[in-house]
């Protein structure tokens, strides 16, 4: 059973996806918050595996809550996907750095976020390639003060090789297909090399590729 919650300041939304989600077998809602405070409580008490959570909500926003979210080591297991709308890109960008493991456009197909949602419970990143690459081109177009790229120099060959292919949208499975090597390796490959730049997940594998020049993103 994959536990989600919902956080967004209009009960509307939150009513359309807690309809999509409660009435998909394997899936529940556990709570629902009206603005980050109590998105930061739903996570401390309903504890879900994926927090689905709004960037513009009032009192405390959805980024803060984020950030307070991911930086509390007892809420480890609390995954956060953020809801944007393609103008929010400045958000989304702040949202990924600060260790959201994806997000999902406020349009989003039921069939697509039931699909998102599986993908951020099982552990892997919700990021559509181009969608990323626009948002990251937009902020790393040109020197940020104060913002240094991580090294990559800490990685092995394989280990760039197979963050190349995270960056791109890839799975386990297809980057193992791509490299002949097995799933469980790739994983591998891709843990060590979250654990060498201190990433909290995928997601932000995938921003350091793209700050560190190793992937750039398409433009136009």
């Amino acid at each position: 059973m994959i536990r989600v919650g919902l956080a967004d300041d209009q009960a509307l939304v939150r009513k359309g996806f807690r309809l999509i989600i409660d009435s998909t077998p394997g899936f529940t809602v556990v709570g629902e918050a009206a603005d980050g405070g109590q998105a930061v409580a739903l996570a401390r008490t309903g504890r879900p595996d994926v927090l689905v959570m709004d960037l513009r909500m009032p009192e405390i926003d959805g980024l803060t809550a984020t950030r307070l979210i991911v930086d509390d080591p007892a809420l480890s297991g609390v995954r956060v996907v953020v809801l944007t709308t393609y103008a929010d890109d400045a958000n989304v960008y702040a949202a990924l750095q600060a260790g959201a493991s994806g997000f999902l456009v406020k349009d989003v197909e039921p069939d697509d976020l039931l699909k998102g949602l599986r993908v951020i419970a099982a552990g892997e990143a919700l990021l559509s390639p181009a969608v990323t690459g626009r948002v990251i081109a937009a902020f790393t177009a040109g020197p940020r003060p104060g913002v240094v790229p991580p090294g990559l120099d800490v990685l092995t060959d394989r280990e760039r090789e197979v963050l190349t292919l995270v960056a791109t949208g890839l799975s386990n499975q297809e980057i193992a297909v791509r490299l002949s090597m097995s799933p469980f390796t790739a994983k591998t490959h891709c843990n060590r090399a979250m654990a060498k730049l201190g990433a909290r997940d995928r997601a932000q594998l995938v921003v350091y590729a793209y700050e560190s020049g190793l992937v750039r993103p398409r433009r136009g």
